[in-house]
């Protein structure tokens, strides 16, 4: 039992920089206070004390804020940062060395009785605001980003944002869990995009932008053979025409070749 809340207290100090005494850890966390208090409602849901259970899992979240069922299975070194609004359903499990932020939900999506919650493999971090629905796997190391909504599995070490989730990174090395690197809030401090919707279009603006390099020269060559231009001088790369403003949005700038040619006519004239 003590060595238990041994490890609780160190996790604290792993992953929270504003912790600095053990005696602030143990008065001021409820989130340390939810799991201590649910190993001992847990022990006594295992002893059939059904009643006196859920009794104490009810003043645990009336202390705390926080919702942990007695039936749920919760591992080693399981770390709750701010705590309020969480609620862990009853055939919930979660593994060794895993991080909740406040208002997570592990919920079911059935009113039939049987595994209906999420089970959390080893050193999964969940965003603050995150659900996390039905008897899916989320994978060992696997980050869900803040307010993310995961009605699906999730594979070791991948990381799921958006609604409904989406899976952006996956590192099927395990690096980060090899190399001890946290993610606060679930979401990866060198990750370039985190939106996949954002991800496409801008891919989708890039090869735009080479096509219409390509045409420029292409124009270009032409003209310089007595031929007809292909483009319209009057807009440059990725220009759009606002109607009602008369103005024109730049999202990309000129190709080189374009940009030294109109420089060209504008000395010329």
């Amino acid at each position: 039992m003590f060595q238990r809340l041994k490890e609780d207290i160190a996790c604290v100090f792993e992953r929270d920089p504003a912790a600095r005494t053990t005696f602030e850890v143990l008065t001021n966390y409820p989130g340390l206070h939810a799991v201590q208090l649910h190993r001992l409602s847990h022990w006594l849901w295992l002893a059939n004390w059904k009643w006196l259970a859920r009794t104490l899992s009810s003043f645990t979240r009336w202390l705390t804020g926080v919702e942990i069922h007695p039936g749920a299975q919760i591992g080693r070194r399981f770390f709750i940062d701010h705590g309020m609004g969480i609620v862990i359903g009853e055939t919930a499990c979660i593994g060794d060395d895993c991080t909740l932020y406040h208002g997570v939900t592990l919920g079911g999506t059935t009113w039939q009785k049987g595994k209906r919650h999420p089970t959390l493999g080893n050193n999964v971090v969940i965003g603050a605001g995150a659900k996390v629905l039905g008897p899916i796997l989320i994978g060992t190391g696997a980050r869900i980003g803040s307010n993310a909504v995961v009605v699906h599995s999730v594979p070791d070490y991948a990381t799921a944002v958006g609604i409904p989730a989406r899976i952006i990174e996956k590192n099927s090395t395990g690096l980060a869990q090899h190399q001890k690197i946290f993610d606060a809030y679930g979401m990866p401090a060198d990750a370039q995009d985190l939106d996949p919707v954002q991800y496409a279009i801008n891919n989708m603006l890039d090869d735009i932008h080479a096509l219409e390099c390509k045409l420029q020269r292409v124009s270009i060559v032409l003209k310089q053979l007595g031929g007809e231009e292909l483009v319209d001088d009057t807009l440059g790369a990725c220009q759009v025409r606002i109607k009602a403003s008369g103005h024109s949005l730049n999202s990309l700038p000129v190709c080189p070749q374009v940009q030294s040619k109109q420089q060209v006519e504008t000395n010329n004239t």
